[in-house]
C-alpha cells in the first residue's frame, strides 16, 4: 500500500497562508483518519514471514500416512521426528530441526501473536461456522468453534477487493465435520485467510479447507482433508496427516519482512502525523 499526499497550492507561497494552513491541517487530519480506517481492513499480507512458504510446520513431530502431497516446504523444530515421507511427497524442501525451521517457527509465533492481538470486528461465539458468510474483518470465538450442520459450508466473500484478510480467532479448538468445506468467493489479488487457534485443530474426513491454520498446540488432518492456499502450522505440538493435499500460497523463502506496517503500529502512525500537522500549523500561525 502506498500513501501519497499532494499539496496544492504550495502552503508557503500565499498571502493567506493562515487559511491555507488551516485547510492543510484539516485535510491531513482527515486523510490520516481515512487511511487508518481503510488500513484496519487490509492487514499485513506477510505476517508469517518465512513460515509462509511452509505447507506444514510442526514443533514436536510430523507424522503422515498415505500419499499426502505438500506443495510447499515441510519443517520441524525443535522436534526431530518426521515420518511418512515417502510415501508422502514434498514439492518443496524438508527442513528438520535446523536453522531454517527454527526461524520459521519464530516467525510463525510472531505472526500468531500479531493476529491474535487484532481487535475483533465481530464475536461469533456459539455460532456454527456452517452456513455463515464472512467478509474481510476479524472474527472471534471465545472458546471452541465448529464447522458442521446440514450445510457444513463456510463462505469467505472478499467482494472483489484486493489486499484484504479474513482473520478468525478461536479461543480453544477448531473441529470440522466430514465433507465440510471453506469456500472463498470473489477474491482479489493478495487476499488471505488466517485461522488462529488457542489449542488444536481437527479437520474431518474429506474436509476442503482454506487458509493459514496456526494452532498453539497440534493439528490433525484426517483422511482426504485438504488445505487450499494455506498451511498447517503447530507452534508447540505435532502435525498428523493421512492422505492429504496442502497447497501453500506463501511468498517463498524471502526473509525480508513485509513493508506494510503491522496493524498495531497504526495508532502510532496516526499520532505522529497529527503531531506533525500541529507543529506545522503553530509555525505558520506566527
Amino acid at each position: 500500500m502506498h500513501v501519497v499526499i499532494l499539496l496544492w497550492p504550495p502552503v508557503c507561497c500565499s498571502e493567506g497562508r493562515g487559511l491555507t494552513m488551516n485547510r492543510f491541517v484539516s485535510i491531513l487530519a482527515l486523510g490520516v483518519l481515512c487511511f487508518t480506517a481503510t488500513y484496519s481492513r487490509a492487514y499485513s499480507l506477510n505476517v508469517l514471514g518465512t513460515a509462509s512458504s511452509f505447507s506444514v510446520l510442526g514443533a514436536s513431530a510430523i507424522t503422515n500416512t498415505g500419499p499426502t502431497v505438500l506443495n510447499g516446504d515441510l519443517g520441524l523444530y525443535p522436534g526431530t521426528s518426521i515420518t511418512g515421507f515417502p510415501p508422502g511427497t514434498v514439492n518443496g524442501t524438508i527442513y528438520n530441526d535446523n536453522g531454517v525451521a527454527m526461524t520459521a517457527q519464530a516467525d510463525a509465533l510472531s505472526g500468531y501473536n500479531s493476529l491474535n492481538g487484532l481487535t475483533s470486528t465481530s464475536n461469533l461465539t456459539g455460532q456454527n461456522l456452517g452456513g455463515l458468510t464472512l467478509t474481510p474483518g476479524v472474527y472471534t470465538y471465545d472458546s471452541s468453534a465448529l464447522l458442521s450442520g446440514t450445510t457444513p459450508i463456510l463462505v469467505l466473500d472478499f467482494g472483489g477487493l484486493s489486499n484484504q484478510s479474513i482473520v478468525i480467532q478461536i479461543g480453544s479448538a477448531l473441529t470440522t465435520a466430514s465433507n465440510s468445506s471453506v469456500v472463498t468467493e470473489n477474491a482479489g489479488s493478495n487476499d488471505s485467510v488466517y485461522w488462529v487457534l488457542g489449542s488444536s485443530a481437527t479437520l474431518g474426513t474429506g474436509t476442503a479447507f482454506d487458509g493459514y491454520l496456526i494452532a498453539n498446540t497440534s493439528i490433525t488432518l484426517t483422511t482426504g482433508a485438504t488445505i487450499n492456499c494455506g498451511s498447517a502450522i503447530a507452534l508447540n505440538g505435532a502435525v498428523t496427516m493421512d492422505t492429504n493435499t496442502i497447497d501453500s500460497c506463501g511468498t517463498g523463502d524471502s526473509t525480508t519482512p513485509s513493508a506494510v506496517p503491522e496493524p498495531e503500529s497504526l495508532p502510532l502512525l496516526a499520532t505522529g502525523l497529527l503531531g506533525a500537522a500541529w507543529i506545522v500549523r503553530r509555525r505558520f500561525a506566527v
